[in-house]
C-alpha cells in the first residue's frame, strides 16, 4: 500500500529531475573528469571480468553501515565472488535496500579527498580533476554493479517486495542524483533542488486528489439517480 501511495512521488520527482537537467550550466571543471571516470568504468565493465567480489564486499558493508545507523551491531560478515551477507542485530527496509541507492565507494571518494585536503592541503586544480574523476568512476562502479546484479534473484529485493523495493531504490538513487547535479552545474542550488521537489510531489497529489474527489462525486450522482 505504501509502495502504491508513494508512486506519484515517483513520478514527481522524476519530472523535477529531468526538468534540472534541461536547466544545467554546467561546470566544466567538474564534468569533464565525471564523465571521464563514468567512460573508464564503462570500459572496464564491457571488457575485463566484472569486479563481483569488490561489489559484494561494499554491498554487504553498506548493509553494516545502514544497520548501525539504525541502532543495530554486526555480528560477521560473509564475502565471496557468489554472493555475500551479514549478520546484523537490527534489520528494516533501509538496512535490506541500501545498497542499492547508497554509492558506498563513491562515499570513501569523498572521505578520502575531504581528509586529504585537511591534512595535505590538496586543493590544486589538478587536485579536484582527480576527485571528480575518482568520483565517476566511482559512482559508475555503483550503478552499472547493481544494474548487473539486480537481473539475478536478489533475497533483499523479494524479502521486500517487488514494488515497494523498486520505489524506495528509484527514489534513494535519485536524491543521489540531485547531489549530482548541484556538483557539477553551476546556479543549480540545494535550495531550488528542495523547492522544486516540494512545489511538483505536492502539485501532483493535488490534481490526483481532485480526480479521486470528482469520481466519488460521480459515483455518489450515479447512486443517487439510480436509488430515485
Amino acid at each position: 500500500m505504501l509502495a502504491v501511495l508513494l508512486l506519484p512521488s515517483c513520478y514527481a520527482i522524476g519530472q523535477v529531475f529531468f526538468e534540472l537537467l534541461f536547466q544545467l550550466k554546467f561546470n566544466g571543471m567538474a564534468l569533464v573528469p565525471v564523465f571521464a571516470g563514468g567512460a573508464c568504468m564503462f570500459l572496464l565493465y564491457a571488457w575485463v571480468p566484472k569486479p563481483i567480489w569488490t561489489y559484494v564486499l561494499g554491498h554487504e558493508f553498506t548493509h553494516a553501515i545502514a544497520s548501525m545507523l539504525c541502532g543495530g551491531r554486526v555480528k560477521g560478515m560473509k564475502v565471496t565472488s557468489q554472493g555475500g551477507h551479514v549478520y546484523v542485530t537490527r534489520d528494516n527496509f533501509f538496512v535490506t535496500l541500501s545498497p542499492y541507492f547508497v554509492p558506498i565507494y563513491a562515499i570513501m571518494v569523498f572521505v578520502v579527498f575531504a581528509l586529504s585536503r585537511q591534512f595535505f592541503s590538496w586543493d590544486t586544480p589538478m587536485a579536484w580533476a582527480v576527485f571528480f574523476w575518482a568520483l565517476g568512476l566511482a559512482y559508475s562502479f555503483h550503478v552499472f554493479l547493481t544494474w548487473d546484479i539486480l537481473h539475478t534473484r536478489q533475497p533483499d529485493i523479494t524479502s521486500q517486495g517487488y514494488l515497494f523495493s523498486a520505489v524506495i531504490i528509484f527514489l534513494g538513487n535519485a536524491m543521489i542524483g540531485f547531489l549530482g547535479i548541484k556538483f557539477v552545474s553551476n546556479g543549480i542550488g540545494l535550495t531550488q533542488i528542495a523547492y522544486s521537489l516540494g512545489s511538483e510531489v505536492s502539485e501532483t497529489y493535488r490534481i490526483i486528489g481532485g480526480f479521486a474527489q470528482n469520481g466519488l462525486i460521480t459515483i455518489n450522482s450515479a447512486l443517487k439517480s439510480n436509488l430515485s
